[in-house]
């Protein structure tokens, strides 16, 4: 290809900006740092969650008011306008959602549900209590979520749904697993307790199954403390899933729902959301797209600089899809190929001032309770190797997210980034 002008000042300004941080010595090293913003102003744009006057004022006066439990159909109505959703229910939190749906698949005992692995524990175990056995499904390196095609693999005439999980804000490529799961005749599930406003095609994460959850525990994208909501596609689904944990529910229903009978008793679970936490549920979900806007933005912003590194990506987006970001920026380093262990290069960004972590999501695999027999209708298989579990556990860190305008901070942090690279040689020995 032709060298433009424009090219060749980028590669020219990129050989300079290389050179200088070579130069710098590293922070870990006695050098200055490259992140001299405030500390505490730092602190602030990424604090989680974001709570402010609105949601103290909501507290005082349902206090004040005593009128706590109308504020549940309020949250409802407002995520079902929101996401259009045919129906919905609020839960206590994001496992009893799941608990909920999984009673309302009515499954015989033995049939099998694919989840991935690379989860919490909730989607996988909670299965157990109604006899159906999980199929453990692994992730797609490129954007750690579910891999179809390990799926495909794995199906058996036992197979009886699929549930994905729109990992850390990122949607899965819900057109292929759609048309995978119609063809196969397999009733399609979302677990949707990362994905906040996240969509695809237009369409919000949550809408394509026939059921799906979301969480507002205290470290969601739309934190209410805890909380939770199930989304449903079919009324039988809605009355059946709604009435394991709300008693209060069934006499709701029409005279000739099979579920009207159990007024009083529901099926015998409590699973009501607190009313205290729809309430800021309510007041979060008002500057939701706004908050995912501006996290969005901050971080195309700085991956546009650290992905020009040597081994850098971010999870691949699918075509179509917008996501949004849970638990921070998600970068993916290859560390064989950078040459440089992933505790050093922390260890490095850390002294130069930018917060670096890893956290392993513990693969659901290779927990105890799914290789002990006695706890299930039939024992579930493990999987000898996830290689896409595997490779993001391994490969991959977190930066802080934004959530106010902050492009001096973005620069330094891209800088720091910059500087530590330039250094991998040294680092490699280190």
């Amino acid at each position: 290809m032709a060298t433009t002008r424009r090219t060749f000042l980028a590669a020219a300004s990129a050989a300079t900006t290389a050179a200088g941080a070579f130069q710098e010595t590293l922070a870990m090293n006695g050098g200055p740092k490259a992140v001299t913003y405030a500390p505490a102003r730092a602190s602030a744009l990424s604090k989680w969650p974001r709570y402010g006057a609105a949601e103290k004022q909501v507290l005082h006066d349902l206090i004040d008011s005593g009128r706590f439990y109308q504020e549940l159909p309020a949250f409802e109505k407002e995520w079902q306008d929101y996401t259009k959703a045919p129906f919905v229910k609020a839960h206590m939190n994001g496992t009893s959602a799941i608990t909920s749906m999984y009673f309302a698949l009515d499954l015989p005992p033995g049939s099998e549900v694919m989840v991935p692995s690379y989860t919490f524990f909730s989607p996988c175990l909670a299965l157990r209590f109604f006899g159906l056995v999980p199929i453990f499904i692994d992730i797609d390196p490129k954007t750690a979520t579910f891999d179809l095609e390990d799926a495909k693999r794995k199906l058996t005439p036992r197979t009886k749904a699929v549930e994905v999980m729109h990992s850390w804000g990122m949607p899965c490529q819900m057109d292929a697993i759609s048309a995978w799961a119609k063809e196969k005749g397999l009733i399609l599930l979302e677990d949707s307790a990362h994905a906040h406003g996240a969509s695809f095609h237009g369409r919000k994460m949550g809408t394509f199954g026939e059921m799906a959850i979301y969480s507002y525990q205290l470290s969601k994208v739309m934190p209410a403390i805890e909380g939770g909501m199930g989304m449903y596609r079919s009324r039988a689904h809605f009355e059946r899933a709604s009435a394991f944990g709300h008693y209060e529910d069934p006499v709701k229903f029409a005279a000739d729902s099979p579920v009207r009978a159990y007024e009083g008793t529901g099926f015998g679970q409590k699973y009501r959301m607190h009313p205290l936490a729809a309430a800021i549920a309510r007041i979060q979900l008002r500057s939701l797209d706004e908050r995912n806007g501006v996290a969005r933005k901050n971080v195309a912003a700085l991956n546009g600089r650290v992905t020009q590194l040597a081994a850098v990506a971010e999870p691949k987006v699918p075509g179509g899809a917008e996501r949004v970001y849970y638990n921070g920026n998600m970068l993916l380093i290859d560390f064989a190929k950078l040459g440089v262990s992933r505790d050093t290069i922390v260890k490095a960004l850390k002294a130069e001032g930018v917060p670096a972590s890893f956290w392993d999501y513990p693969e659901q695999h290779k927990l105890k309770i799914y290789s002990e027999a006695k706890w299930w209708h039939h024992a579930p298989k493990i999987p000898e190797k996830m290689p896409g579990n595997a490779w993001i556990n391994s490969n991959h860190i977190f930066v802080p997210c934004q959530y106010g305008e902050a492009p001096d901070l973005i620069e330094q942090y891209a800088k720091a980034f910059e500087k530590v690279w330039a250094h991998r040689k040294q680092l490699a020995g280190a």
